[in-house]
């Protein structure tokens, strides 16, 4: 009794470890062609990485040519300015600015206007309308007495 249950456990493992070396040597061989595979497209991939790499790298080398040309610009506008509230001087009144607000508030007054205008116009229209609805027509008749 105790003989077949030994022997059924040596079979089981006999089994599994056929199982096992089978899926391991079919695993190693799948791995070997996936791995060829693999290194292929990866060559492939990593031409057009590289290539898109650059030209990125040029757009960024070119966006980062502009901002250090616009920090320039910025630092000399600041230098001066300081330079200036120095000696003394005041800064320029912001003439675009004002001029700017200034068209910007005559759009909104016109657009005001407009609406108003024609708010008005349409209340006496209802008004028109409501008087006709509610008028009495009298008309007149001339008795010869």
């Amino acid at each position: 009794m105790f003989s077949t249950r030994k022997n059924r456990a040596e079979r089981t493992a006999s089994q599994a470890w056929e199982y096992l070396s089978t899926a391991m040597a079919t695993a190693g061989e799948g791995a070997k062609e996936a791995g060829k595979h693999t290194a292929d497209t990866a060559t492939g991939t990593a031409t057009r990485i590289s290539r898109k790499a650059s030209r990125k790298s040029r757009k960024l080398a070119d966006k980062a040519g502009e901002r250090v040309s616009y920090v320039t610009d910025e630092a000399w506008h600041r230098a001066n300015a300081a330079a200036n509230a120095l000696a003394g001087r005041k800064p320029a009144r912001p003439w675009g600015l004002i001029f700017g607000i200034g068209l910007i508030g005559v759009a909104l007054g016109w657009a005001a206007a407009s609406t108003a205008r024609a708010a008005v116009e349409r209340q006496a229209e209802n008004e028109e309308l409501e008087l006709a609805e509610t008028a009495i027509v009298v008309t007149p008749t001339y008795d010869e007495t």
